[in-house]
C-alpha cells in the first residue's frame, strides 16, 4: 500500500520537484519540467511506477525536518543499532555562481551520514521513465557511475556506494559506520552533454550553498507575527512551486492524489489556474516577494494575451494551452484511486471568476507604486471587454463541476471585481483609453444583479447560484473583496447558513455539499478563508484566531498541506502539497495581522 498522502515531503529547483517519503523513497518525480512525463511514479503505482529508496530495513524510528528556513529535507532513521541522516534536496545556486560554474541543469543530491553506530542500508534505484513507458539500457561505467538510456534522454547516477546493477534497476546492501558520509548524485540529460557533478566535498558544497540561497530567501519574508513558522513555511512550499523561467505558479507538483480514496476524483494539478491569481499576488506582495509577485503578473498577462478575447481556466509554465486528458489505464492509482489522469480537459470550460482574477492581480501593482507598460494595459482592456460582454452568461465556477452552466455567485463576484479594479486603475491613472462611465455602469449592473438574484429571503442567506437555495464556501469572499462589510447583516447571516450546512467540525469546512460531493474532503482555503473572513470583522480577533490555530494541526510533520482533509480521520486528500491552501493560510495570517494592528491603534486612541 502507498503511504499516507501526508508522510511525502517536497524538494525542488523551481523548476521541478520530486516526493519523497517518511521512509526515504523518492515516489514522484517529473523532469524536466513540472507537467514533463515522470521518472519515478510510485505514489501512483507502487510495482509499475518507480522509485528510489534509501533506508535501513526493517522497523525503526523516523523523524523528519527542513533545515531551518530551507527546502532541504533531512530524514532521521534511528535503529537498535545506530542512527542514519539522509540529505534530500535539488541544487540551487545564486546566480553568479551559475554564470560562472558548469552544473547539471537537473540534480537531486542525496547524502547519507551515520551519526552513531552502525547501520544497514538498504537501497533500491528502480526509474521508469515517460510514466512507465520508455525501455531502459543499463550500462555501469566505473568513473562515471550508472547510466539509464531511454528514448529522449539518459539518467546518470553517480555515488560512493556500492550498486549491483540488475536487469532494469540497482540495488545496494551495505553497512554505514559512524562517521562515514557517502554520496548519491542523480542528473538528467535531454539533449545537450551531460554535466555530472563531482563527490564528496563538492557535493557537501552544493548541499551547502543550497541551504544558504534558501535561507537568504526566506529571511527576506516580511511577516513577523504569531506565526511566523507556519507562514515562512507555506511561503516556502509556494516558491517550489515557482517556476523561475517563467514566473509562473502550478497548483500542485503531483497528478492524481485522489479527493476521495477509492473514487475519480483524480484530477492533473501541475499546471497554473487563474483562479489562484489574485489571492497569489496578494499573498506574495504582503509577504514582501515582490520580484515574484511580479513575475508572476507578467506571467499572467503574457498567457492570457496568447488566448484572447477567451481565457483557458490554466495554462502550462510556459502560457501555453494545457494537454488534453487522457487516463494512464495500466497504473492502478493511489490506492486503487482510479484513473490516474495526465492533461487536464477542465483547461476549455467557460469560468468568469477568472477575468476577475486575472484584473485583480494586475491591480494590485497601484497598491505597492508598480506600473503598467502598455502592452499590459491592452491585455486589461481586453479581458475588461469580455467581462462586460459576457458577465451574464452561465459558466462552470470556481469548482469547476463538470455538469451543467449555471449563474454562479462568485463568478458574478469576480466580474463586478473585474469592472471595479479597472476603474480604480484608470482614476490612479495606470490604465486609459477606457470608458469610465461604460464600466461604472456594468459594474453597477452586476452588483445590482446580486444582490437581488444571489440573495435568498427565505434563507436569509446569499446563495451559490442565482435563485438557487444551497450555500457554497466562496460566498465568504464576498467581503474580502469588499462587496459586502465582513459584519454586514447580510454577510453575518450567510455566515450563519455556511456553518450550519457546510461546516466540517474542527474548523474546517466543506467547499458545497450536493449530490456530487459525498466522501469528498473538507477544503484547505475555504477553511483558512473561514478565518479570514472573522479577521476581516465577521468575529472577533480571538475567534479568528482561535480558527486560524485549528487548522494549522492539519498539516504534515513538515508543515506541509494538501488540497483536502478528511475531517473525521484528519488524513490528507488530493494533490499535496498544495499551493492554494498554503496561499489561503499565508492571506489569513496576514489578515489577522492587520486586525491585530488596527485594534491596537484603536486602544491607543482611546
Amino acid at each position: 500500500m502507498a503511504p499516507p498522502i501526508a508522510d511525502y515531503g517536497i524538494i525542488g529547483d523551481c523548476r521541478s520537484a520530486a516526493l519523497i517519503s517518511r521512509q526515504g523513497s523518492l515516489d514522484w518525480l517529473c523532469w524536466p519540467w513540472f507537467d514533463s512525463p515522470s521518472l519515478f511514479g510510485a505514489v501512483l503505482d507502487i510495482e509499475k511506477g518507480g522509485f528510489w529508496r534509501i533506508s535501513p530495513p526493517g522497523e525503526c524510528r523516523i523523524t523528519r525536518r527542513y533545515l531551518p528556513g530551507t527546502n532541504v529535507l533531512e530524514t532521521t532513521f534511528e535503529s537498535e543499532t545506530g542512527t542514519l541522516r539522509l540529505t534530500d534536496c535539488m541544487p540551487v545556486y545564486e546566480w553568479n555562481y551559475e554564470r560562472n560554474h558548469m552544473i547539471p541543469d537537473r540534480e537531486i543530491l542525496r547524502i547519507l551520514e551515520c551519526v552513531r553506530g552502525e547501520v544497514q542500508l538498504d537501497a533500491t534505484f528502480y526509474p521508469c521513465p515517460k510514466y512507465a513507458k520508455a525501455s531502459t539500457h543499463w550500462k555501469r561505467q566505473e568513473a562515471l557511475g550508472i547510466h539509464v538510456q531511454f528514448v529522449g534522454g539518459a539518467l546518470w547516477l553517480r555515488s560512493d556506494l556500492e550498486w549491483q546493477v540488475k536487469d532494469d534497476h540497482a540495488e545496494c546492501r551495505t553497512m554505514v559506520k559512524a562517521g562515514e558520509r557517502r554520496y548519491c548524485s542523480l542528473v538528467m540529460i535531454e539533449h545537450r552533454p551531460a554535466v555530472l557533478s563531482p563527490l564528496g566535498q563538492l557535493s557537501d558544497s552544493a548541499m551547502a550553498q543550497t541551504v544558504a540561497w534558501w535561507t537568504k530567501w526566506s529571511g527576506r519574508c516580511e511577516y513577523h507575527g504569531p506565526f511566523r513558522d507556519a507562514v515562512v513555511r507555506s511561503a516556502l512550499a509556494l516558491k517550489l512551486l515557482n517556476f523561475a523561467p517563467s514566473g509562473a505558479i502550478i497548483a500542485a507538483p503531483s497528478t492524481s492524489l485522489p479527493e476521495r480514496v477509492g473514487g475519480n476524483l483524480n484530477w492533473d494539478y501541475r499546471y497554473c489556474w487563474l483562479r489562484d491569481a489574485s489571492m497569489t499576488v496578494t499573498a506574495l506582495f504582503g509577504l514582501g516577494y515582490h520580484d515574484e509577485a511580479e513575475a508572476f503578473i507578467d506571467w499572467l498577462l503574457f498567457s492570457t494575451n496568447l488566448t484572447q478575447p477567451r481565457l483557458m481556466v490554466m495554462y502550462t509554465v510556459y502560457g501555453k494551452p494545457t494537454k488534453k486528458e487522457r487516463g494512464l489505464n495500466y497504473w492502478s492509482g493511489y490506492r486503487n484511486s482510479h484513473p490516474v489522469r495526465i492533461g487536464n480537459d477542465a483547461r476549455k470550460q467557460l469560468q468568469l471568476d477568472v477575468y476577475g482574477e486575472v484584473i485583480a492581480a494586475a491591480a494590485q501593482l497601484d497598491e505597492y507604486n508598480k506600473s503598467i507598460d502598455r502592452s499590459s494595459a491592452r491585455v486589461l482592456r481586453g479581458i475588461g471587454k469580455y467581462v462586460r460582454e459576457h458577465w451574464a452568461m452561465p459558466d462552470k465556477g470556481i469548482w469547476e463541476a463538470r455538469v451543467a452552466d449555471a449563474h454562479h455567485t462568485h463568478s458574478k463576484l469576480m466580474c463586478w471585481v473585474a469592472m471595479n479594479k479597472l476603474l480604480e486603475l484608470h482614476d490612479a491613472g495606470l490604465l486609459k483609453k477606457v470608458d469610465r462611465e461604460m464600466l461604472k455602469q456594468i459594474r453597477d449592473q452586476i452588483k445590482a444583479a446580486i444582490r437581488e438574484k444571489a440573495w435568498n429571503e427565505e434563507r436569509q442567506s446569499y446563495t451559490a447560484i442565482f435563485g438557487g437555495t444551497e450555500v457554497d464556501a466562496s460566498l465568504l469572499l464576498l467581503a474580502k473583496y469588499e462587496f459586502e462589510p465582513a459584519d454586514s447583516e447580510r454577510m453575518r447571516l450567510t455566515y450563519k447558513r455556511i456553518m450550519d450546512e457546510i461546516n466540517a467540525g474542527s474548523g474546517l469546512l466543506f467547499r458545497y455539499r450536493d449530490k456530487l460531493s459525498p466522501g469528498e474532503g473538507a477544503f484547505g482555503i475555504c477553511s483558512f478563508w473561514l478565518a479570514e473572513y472573522l479577521a476581516l470583522g465577521g468575529g472577533s480577533l480571538a475567534q479568528a484566531e482561535s480558527e486560524f490555530r485549528q487548522l494549522l494541526h492539519y498539516s504534515n510533520d513538515l508543515g506541509l498541506f494538501s488540497e483536502e482533509v478528511d475531517p473525521t480521520t484528519g488524513t490528507a486528500l488530493g494533490n499535496f502539497p498544495q499551493g492554494f491552501t498554503h496561499v489561503g493560510l499565508i492571506n489569513a495570517a496576514l489578515t489577522l495581522a492587520e486586525r491585530r494592528v488596527k485594534e491596537a491603534d484603536q486602544e491607543q486612541v482611546a
